[in-house]
């Protein structure tokens, strides 16, 4: 059973990070091509930015990132590994963020996953636009209401 995990750099595992890194490099610059924009942005070396992943056995199987920019938060680099996917891994990272974050919160989506993102809240907030040669757009969650 996958446990869920989030950190900033600070408390974040080296060998940990490192296995982030890689699965994203094997989905975004091996799977999809994305050649045109750098995978390591520096992005993650902020000291405001969570990581959020799955693990079991010690591999890391999904991950994504929170960007705390001010006012909003973004998300971003949402990632699962091939042989994990279809185990809703990445929709439970969701809800962590949603829990640790009860903020707003905005994503440059890929626009095919408009819908899968809608099931979690998000919302379309503008035109569709390319970047880095695939089709995105703006999304953006509110923040919860409490009661």
């Amino acid at each position: 059973m996958p446990t869920l995990h989030h950190a900033t750099l600070d408390r974040i595992d080296p060998a940990t990070l490192y296995r982030i890194m890689v699965l994203r490099t094997d989905v975004f610059v091996f799977e999809q091509g994305i050649v045109s924009e750098p995978e390591l942005d520096g992005r993650d070396l902020e000291p405001t930015t969570t990581q959020f992943w799955a693990e079991e056995d010690g591999e890391v199987l999904a991950t994504l990132r929170v960007l705390a920019d001010e006012p909003t938060l973004h998300l971003g680099r949402v990632a699962t590994a091939a042989p994990a996917r279809g185990r809703g891994l990445a929709g439970q990272l969701l809800e962590a963020v949603f829990e640790a974050f009860p903020a707003p919160i905005e994503i440059s989506a890929q626009a095919y996953l408009e819908n899968w993102y809608g099931r979690y809240g998000f919302r379309s907030t503008g035109e569709n636009y390319l970047e880095a040669g695939i089709d995105h757009l703006p999304m953006r969650r509110s923040a919860p209401v409490r009661g």
